[in-house]
């Protein structure tokens, strides 16, 4: 497997370009601005964009799904995402890029359509998880009390070496363990439900 990082548009969003170099398979997750950029890395890595992965359905997590999937590139997204999708997804779902192995993990929280991918060691975690943060619940399509169960029972309950790549660049560094960010990272401290709700409602 390879995977490249790139911080693309005004927001500061991390999309990624992963593959299977044994067969040229490759894929992309959360395209936004840059597209010509991010189309070139990939040749230049001599990996075929065939799938675009939506770790939730933000514009600026998905502006770049029309022009690639005119390319040719799959969508895809969790079921319940609004919009076009060609390859709808669920919790523990595995999608191959090449023989890459993508694991589903569905995160709602941020996003009703949240997921984490997992992948050969990393974490890829959209506006879930970033580094020292979390994600916003106080918009349209979230929920604070799924965020809970998100971040304290599934994310804390994987593996502490996954690499954590965020969907943003937030962080002190662009990337971390995720062993690292439950002991550093405040929101993935152990809350009560009711505590972490008055956490996240805070100023």
């Amino acid at each position: 497997m390879v995977s490249f990082q790139y911080e693309v548009g005004p927001g500061r969003n991390f999309a990624y370009l992963i593959g299977d170099p044994s067969t040229g398979a490759g894929a992309l997750i959360d395209p936004t601005d840059g597209w010509p950029m991010l189309e070139a890395e990939a040749a230049n890595k001599g990996l075929r964009i065939e799938q675009v992965f939506n770790t939730h359905s933000h514009p600026d997590h998905t502006a770049g799904n029309a022009y690639f999937r005119e390319k040719g590139a799959k969508i895809v997204a969790h079921d319940s995402a609004p919009g076009h999708h060609d390859v709808p997804v669920q919790d523990g779902s595995v999608v191959q890029v090449g023989a890459l192995a993508v694991k589903v993990i569905h995160t709602p929280g941020h996003r009703f359509d949240s997921i984490c991918l997992i992948a050969e060691g990393n974490l890829y975690t959209g506006d879930t998880l970033f580094i020292g943060e979390c994600g916003r619940t106080d918009l349209l399509g979230s929920n604070a009390k799924q965020m809970h169960h998100t971040l304290l029972v599934v994310l804390r309950a994987l593996p502490d070496e996954l690499v954590v790549m965020p969907g943003h660049n937030y962080g002190a560094v662009p990337s971390r363990t995720l062993g690292e960010e439950k002991q550093s990272n405040y929101t993935l401290q152990p809350r009560s439900l009711q505590e972490f709700l008055d956490f996240m409602s805070a100023p």
